[in-house]
């Protein structure tokens, strides 16, 4: 059995937007299961009220509901120990930020590249991950965007890895509403991260693990449009992606870490040939050259 949980935090208006909507809407069925986490009870889902789907799959795993009172990029400490709840990957129900203010459903891994942990997380660490968690989750939010009629006003977007948490020792994904006020209170895009957050986990537990190669991304900018297209049109699933700003302070640790902090094996590293410059290639390629992993071209997808 594998056991999902949610986490959603007081602190964060469109996180308890969207528990709301796992609590409210026809869509989910909740329980209590009695166990405490952060001081809060741990809710349990039992159906997920959509044609198709196979019921049998929440008794062979479970997803649960959570509710912290940290910032959900500060929750370096899962405080496991007192409680008897342990689950085995956490996806975090979020909100978005960003300067332009465009609204976006998006999805990342997290970990932090330099020195600057001012968002969460230690300097040069990383989470651990799912590469093929986060494609599921980046499908199921661009399925949903398109059939429920956002996609004239909603971005659906992949953003490299960034900010905290980073110590937590479970596979985790961010899966975010933004990014102003507006957005974070609106009930039905809310509605729509919550069902994406569900459908992705679904998915997972349904794929052919068999059939996904999985890769590491370097360079591009923040919102990594050709690792996206790759995910999206390929049989691909990426875990880490390192933007180009970062690229010349990486190292092999880093690199190391990137493979080490994978839940599944690392096929190949894939550079976003065009969104990478010749100085960051010539220090990127021989890092990457030192380990016995394929090196491709995003162009060669």
């Amino acid at each position: 059995m594998t056991k999902f949980l949610i986490i959603t935090s007081t602190e964060d208006k469109a996180s308890m937007n969207m528990r709301e909507r796992f609590l409210t809407s026809d869509l989910f069925t909740f329980t209590n299961t009695e166990v405490k986490w952060q001081d809060n009870p741990i809710l349990q889902l039992i159906s997920y009220n959509k044609e198709g789907i196979d019921m049998n799959l929440f008794k062979k795993h479970a997803i649960y509901l959570g509710l912290t009172k940290k910032p959900l990029i500060f929750l370096d400490n899962l405080m496991l120990e007192s409680s008897s709840f342990n689950p085995d990957i956490l996806i975090f129900a979020s909100r978005h930020a960003s300067e332009s203010g465009k609204p976006a459903f998006l999805i990342h891994s997290t970990g932090i590249w330099g020195d600057d942990s001012s968002f969460g997380g230690k300097p040069r660490e990383l989470s651990l991950t799912s590469a093929l968690l986060l494609k599921a989750g980046f499908q199921s939010l661009m399925e949903l965007t398109y059939k429920y009629g956002f996609s004239d006003r909603y971005a659906c977007d992949m953003e490299v890895t960034h900010h905290g948490p980073t110590s937590l020792e479970k596979p985790l994904i961010f899966m975010e509403l933004g990014s102003n006020p507006e957005e974070w209170t609106d009930q039905k895009a809310a509605l729509l991260v919550s069902e994406a957050i569900v459908k992705g986990i679904v998915d997972y537990l349904k794929y052919d693990k068999r059939k996904q190669m999985v890769g590491l991304g370097f360079g591009g900018r923040h919102y990594a449009n050709q690792f996206k297209r790759i995910i999206l049109e390929k049989e691909v699933s990426l875990s880490f992606i390192c933007p180009k700003y970062f690229i010349q302070s990486l190292t092999r640790e880093m690199i190391q870490k990137m493979i080490k902090n994978t839940k599944e094996d690392v096929d190949f590293f894939i550079i976003d040939w065009k969104g990478t410059n010749s100085e960051d290639k010539k220090h990127l390629i021989p890092l990457l050259e030192d380990f016995d992993i394929p090196i491709k071209k995003s162009k060669d997808f």
